[in-house]
């Protein structure tokens, strides 16, 4: 493999793997403010109890999903130095300002509240602590946005001026509106959700499936799981196509390979406009994520939309074929939206920055044999951090809520007397 070959296996190995979690952390944030919430609206103490035993349960395992895929969000920032120098030196003053902004929320603000709010059970008063998790969700989701009006620049470069060679900033509101950017959003907001619906009901259903004593907590996870999978699935699907048609005006070459329609034309425009060259993306690529995507996300619509049906008489409970069934949804999701993401890309090239940079000149001048052993230490490390993620969020999620640490109380250390405040308060542990 060559040099440039080399860094987009690298990029785009660690940044798949990344968005595994990404998808899911974002997808679950908001089920478990939903849930939070309705137990402090809750006024019986019995009933309120309950609830927030299960926001505690999904919220650790939101946490675990959320603790170690900051170590891969990390990396990622790291790869552009790295691999892609001629990124930075072409579209760094435009590229840089949301990618900054994406790592001061996701990094900071939304680390933060999360701190707070995990830290917060049994200290904070339960409408300050109820905020808390709803900040986090719209940290988490304001993170997204940035990161993709960076990735929207690429797709579809506004708001700049070229000047010696290097794009600068000239008009940030076209920067923040780019349509490439928004209707990713739309599309990567109700994908998440449906990822967060999906695992919700999934890991229900699961535990009806092996006989659950803790019915109730499960069969309402479970009936919000649906609801929401359902519901956002059917609309990922009408949003994803209103992106065909920006396509056809922004990168209409991605449609032609994609279509096997129409190629040669537009192959000879862009030669003409920017010079000899192959402008024509992998066809084989675009066809098999396009197919993943529609095909995944279709079923998981159909599965999800039936199933809203067979939650009533408890269908989905009382038959295990098909608490099985939904459980085996659970990577669904995750597959079509990867499909999605690599159908985004891998229909951008030859260009980094469509039209204006291509990807074998944003390559760093570095070695092969560098490049080669930095693509195989990250890879290995982030697949050992997926698996090792997986593992804990499989163990929590089958020991059900009765092994949640999150919001758990211990009793303090019998040392003797002390002196300073009274520390006979239950301190809340993760």
């Amino acid at each position: 493999m060559t040099a440039v070959e080399l860094a987009r296996l690298q990029f785009a190995a660690t940044t798949g793997i990344h968005w595994l979690f990404v998808i899911l952390t974002m997808g679950l944030v908001p089920l478990v403010a939903l849930m939070h919430t309705r137990a402090a609206l809750t006024r019986d103490p019995v009933e309120r109890a309950a609830r927030e035993r299960m926001t505690r349960f999904w919220g650790q395992l939101y946490v675990i999903n959320y603790a170690v895929g900051i170590v891969t969000g990390l990396v990622m920032e790291f790869q552009f130095g790295l691999s892609w120098s001629g990124l930075s030196k072409f579209a760094g003053n435009v590229f840089g300002a949301p990618l900054a902004l994406e790592t001061l929320i996701a990094f900071f603000a939304e680390s933060t509240f999360l701190g707070m709010w995990i830290f917060g059970w049994g200290r904070l008063r339960r409408g300050v602590h109820v905020t808390l998790i709803w900040l986090v969700a719209l940290t988490a989701y304001a993170s997204g946005y940035w990161i993709l009006v960076a990735n929207g620049f690429l797709q579809h470069p506004v708001g700049y001026e070229v000047r010696n060679g290097a794009a600068y900033l000239s008009d940030f509101g076209a920067l923040l509106t780019n349509p490439s950017a928004l209707l990713a959003l739309a599309h990567l907001t109700l994908g998440a959700l449906t990822t967060g619906g999906v695992f919700v009901a999934g890991v229900s259903a699961f535990h009806f499936a092996r006989g659950t004593q803790e019915t109730v907590l499960f069969r309402r996870s479970l009936r919000l799981g649906v609801v929401v999978g359902a519901v956002t699935s059917f609309f990922v699907v009408i949003v994803g196509n209103l992106q065909f048609p920006l396509l056809d005006r922004t990168q209409p070459m991605k449609l032609a390979a994609l279509e096997n329609s129409g190629v040669a034309p537009l192959q000879a425009q862009l030669a003409a406009r920017f010079g000899p060259g192959d402008y024509v993306p992998p066809h084989d690529w675009l066809r098999i994520s396009m197919d993943v995507m529609t095909i995944v996300g279709n079923t998981v619509s159909t599965i999800t939309f039936f199933a809203v049906f067979l939650l009533w008489k408890d269908l989905l409970v009382r038959r295990r074929p098909l608490a099985y069934l939904m459980t085996a949804m659970i990577p669904f999701p995750f597959l079509a939206s990867v499909g999605g993401w690599v159908f985004r890309e891998v229909g951008r090239q030859p260009w980094l920055v469509y039209g204006q940079l291509k990807v074998e000149d944003a390559v760093s001048h570095v070695s092969r044999t560098a490049l080669a052993v930095s693509c195989a230490t990250f890879v290995a490390v982030f697949v050992a951090l997926a698996v090792t993620n997986w593992t804990l969020i499989a163990r929590f999620a089958r020991r059900g809520p009765d092994a949640t640490q999150l919001g758990a109380t211990e009793p303090p250390a019998d040392d003797g007397p002390v002196d300073g405040p009274d520390r006979s308060e239950p301190v809340p542990a993760f």
